[in-house]
């Protein structure tokens, strides 16, 4: 049964145990921990999307990190990778802070959201393409939850890239024929929809260079314009 509300999805996907190898990881990571976060009560569960309900624009990762969000309940929140995604939103004006340490920090997000199309934090940031499809159903009903407002989706990484064409034409897009191929920078129109290509904001992108901030804000900046957003210096408002 679908959720009428993404609040409701949200609490559906917390409680999901779909796929063996993901709950024993996951959960094995909230009870071992790391040395620096012992004093923490992992969250050791699906992690659902953050962000409005009425968001113009949606942003798709990969999924969890084992001592990120798997442990803050929150996406992209206490790893270095949401350390980059969010500095960037707060740059242009997307977010309220340039920090997501977590799930209570007060941050919020301006007409964006996050999500993955995974999300339980897998082995070696590598989930299989059997747990990317079993977790492909929560995806879509976001984006069916959010058509009404949605107007561009940024994805981050091929992997994502390669989750969210089918979830997108299974939630009533039309995907163009041959499949567009993942690239940073990619735009592809769809029907009333922008679709955005961006390198994935891991470790090892940010660290080499490969993504740099400008880079990222770029991308982030331009699409939210595509969706109508206010985007500004760092701390802008707007809704």
């Amino acid at each position: 049964m679908e959720s009428s509300s993404l609040a409701g999805l949200d609490q559906r996907i917390a409680d999901c145990r779909a796929c063996p190898r993901l709950v024993g990881w996951r959960e094995e990571v909230a009870r071992t921990k790391r040395a620096a976060f012992a004093d923490w009560a992992y969250w050791g569960r699906p992690v659902p999307g953050f962000g409005p309900s009425d968001a113009r624009l949606l942003i798709v990762g990969l999924a969890p990190a084992a001592h990120g969000g798997n442990r803050t309940g929150r996406m992209f929140t206490g790893d270095r990778s949401g350390d980059v995604l969010y500095r960037a939103l707060y740059d242009v004006g997307l977010a309220s802070q340039p920090t997501s340490v977590s799930a209570g920090d007060g941050l919020e997000l301006r007409g964006v959201r996050v999500t993955a199309p995974v999300h339980c934090a897998p082995p070696a940031n590598k989930p299989t393409p059997e747990e990317r499809d079993t977790c492909r159903p929560w995806l879509v009903q976001e984006l069916r939850l959010l058509r009404p407002t949605l107007r561009t989706v940024v994805v981050l990484g091929a992997f994502g890239w390669q989750a969210a064409l089918p979830a997108l034409a299974e939630a009533g897009w039309k995907i163009p024929r041959p499949r567009p191929a993942f690239a940073h920078g990619a735009r592809v129109s769809l029907d009333g929809l922008d679709l955005f290509g961006c390198f994935h904001v891991s470790q090892r992108n940010t660290f080499t260079g490969r993504l740099t901030p400008e880079m990222l804000r770029e991308v982030l900046r331009t699409a939210a314009e595509a969706a109508g957003l206010p985007t500004g210096p760092a701390g802008a408002t707007g809704k």
